[in-house]
């Protein structure tokens, strides 16, 4: 099950948050579908039009559950065992998975291991928000088509080949007035915010919730897939949420973008994902 992506992406500023690093074997279970609880909650959205209430119940994506997972060490390595042979035992299983699960899906296997990569940490930091990757996959998919829009790549290291930056929040039809809050540093404009990364973080956001996925020490970067991916989990994630039942996950999903029509979205997208993985 193959998920085509929307022909034309426009990284559509709105306010955004993640974190990361993370560990762990990947086993495949199925979550049970929940019913959506009503009521619509959204913070920071260009979309200032009421939210209009699903006519339908809408389920909470399936997502992988991982028993038994290991956390990382101090640089998000991954704790490998030893083999009966005495040889150390090379393999990433994050890379074996992302590499089966990209045949499936079509999202890149270097954007895949970032969202594994923000699901595991996220269990490791806030095992009660039960966020997957899949749902990450969901948002990577209409911000920035993973990384891959207007020309930009993703580098071996995570990193976008070409910064993407959305538009001025100017104040124009449909989109919020907010002026410089990071002196350009982030997004090159000294006059008005803009969102940045393939994630699609406003400044102020980015700052409030991002971390820096491989532990390395240096700034987290809103242009790094990684820490794109992280910043959301952790955006997400945050008062508490449990994204493992409907209400919880709508919640979160609003808070990203107060659109029923995206959040919509988000959820094909997400769901189809997990259910192409679970055939591998």
């Amino acid at each position: 099950m193959v998920v085509t992506p929307p022909s034309k992406l426009t990284p559509s500023p709105r306010s955004r948050g993640g974190a990361g690093g993370l560990a762990g074997r990947l086993g495949l279970a199925l979550l049970l579908v929940m019913i959506v609880a009503a009521g619509a909650w959204g913070l920071g959205a260009l979309d200032r039009k009421p939210v209009v209430q699903p006519k339908a119940d809408f389920p909470v994506p399936f997502q992988l559950i991982e028993p038994g997972t290991e956390i990382p060490d101090a640089a998000g390595q991954v704790p490998q065992a030893a083999p009966s042979n005495g040889q150390q035992d090379t393999t990433d299983p994050i890379d074996e998975w992302a590499g089966k699960v990209s045949d499936k899906t079509d999202i890149p296997k270097r954007a895949l291991r970032a969202y594994a990569l923000a699901d595991l940490t996220m269990k490791a930091q806030a095992p009660a928000c039960r966020i997957s990757w899949s749902t990450l996959a969901g948002v990577g998919r209409i911000e920035s088509h993973h990384g891959f829009i207007n020309g930009a790549k993703l580098g071996d290291d995570g990193r976008t080949t070409l910064p993407i930056i959305g538009i001025p929040l100017d104040g124009r039809p449909g989109v919020k007035a907010i002026g410089d809050t990071d002196g350009g540093s982030l997004d090159g404009d000294t006059t008005w915010d803009r969102a940045v990364g393939p994630m699609q973080f406003i400044p102020t956001t980015w700052v409030k919730y991002a971390q820096r996925a491989n532990g390395d020490g240096n700034p987290p970067d809103p242009q790094n897939i990684d820490d794109a991916a992280l910043a959301t989990a952790r955006y997400l994630c945050s008062g508490d949420r449990d994204m493992g039942n409907s209400e919880g996950w709508w919640a979160a999903v609003w808070q990203y973008n107060n659109s029923t029509e995206y959040g919509q979205n988000v959820f094909s997208g997400a769901d189809a994902y997990a259910r192409a993985s679970v055939t591998i």
